[in-house]
């Protein structure tokens, strides 16, 4: 078999949710490079695999040193699979770099998909999937979580972030504080676990309760989207436009639309006012 990274997901909480082909994928690979040698050969032990003498510890702090050392045994034909203690590799998780490591050299990356934290969330959330941000983990402090925080709080898709238990409370209060505390949010906890829980409520209700709670476990926060202001636009300035999309050859319907669009304010009252206009 030509070599190849297979980079496979692993379950979140539950183990039932390793599937039937990252099974196989573990137990075919030469090499299994994993975030955790300890919890990975619990995992392997669960699926019934033997990991003996294959597992290679790769890390955030070794990631660099490692993807060197895999990618040359994956051009001498091994196939490497990779997996993170939880999830998808990559993913608020180390793996990156040995991805790009063996993209860079010309060498096939093959993917296991399987559980994931961020759709999980976002699916009990009950807010529109069909868009969203994934936010990962915020900065911990400063100039850039302030900038974050102003980014969620304008973004009309439901964002999605990761926190641990020790910052989830001093997190939903600084949502609270650049979302408003009337923004609704849904609060996961030990997603497909025994002591799995979801609060879906306001971001102010969600950080009073965290206030007095013993945070337990990760979390996974998915804050709703923010609406859409309309801007206002004098009337004047509207007219004005239109009769310079008119007078370069559009007509009125298309002129109306493509001021409405521009200006971002309802189609119909700038066509309301071109049908209006003195001619």
């Amino acid at each position: 078999m030509t070599g190849a990274l297979v980079v496979v997901a692993t379950p979140i909480g539950n183990l039932g949710d390793l599937s039937p082909r990252a099974v196989s994928a573990l137990a075919s690979c030469d090499v299994v490079a994993c975030e955790d040698t300890r919890r990975t050969r619990g995992l392997l032990t669960h699926a019934g695999i033997s990991g003996a003498g294959r597992l290679v510890s790769v890390h955030a702090h070794n990631e660099d040193a490692r993807a060197a050392e895999l990618v040359e045994r994956i051009a001498a034909g091994a196939r490497v699979a990779y997996v993170t203690d939880a999830g998808t590799p990559t993913v608020s998780d180390p793996g990156a770099r040995l991805v790009q490591a063996c993209v860079a050299a010309g060498h096939p990356v093959e993917v296991v998909p399987g559980a994931s934290a961020v759709l999980t969330a976002l699916v009990l959330s009950g807010f529109p999937a069909d868009r969203f941000v994934f936010e990962g983990f915020l900065p911990r402090r400063g100039r850039e979580r302030r900038e974050r925080l102003a980014a969620i709080a304008a973004d009309l898709r439901p964002t999605v972030l990761y926190e641990a238990p020790g910052r989830v409370a001093g997190t939903l209060d600084d949502l609270a504080a650049a979302c408003g505390p009337d923004r609704p949010c849904a609060v996961a906890r030990e997603l497909t676990k025994v002591h799995e829980e979801v609060w879906r409520s306001s971001l102010g209700e969600a950080a009073a309760r965290m206030a007095t709670t013993e945070a337990r476990g990760e979390y996974v926060l998915v804050v709703g989207p923010g609406v859409a202001l309309e801007v206002e636009v004098d009337d004047a300035v509207l007219l004005a436009a239109l009769e310079r999309a008119v007078a370069a050859g559009a007509s009125t319907r298309d002129a109306a639309a493509s001021v409405a669009a521009e200006h971002g304010v309802p189609r119909r009252r700038v066509y309301g006012l071109a049908v209006d206009r003195p001619n």
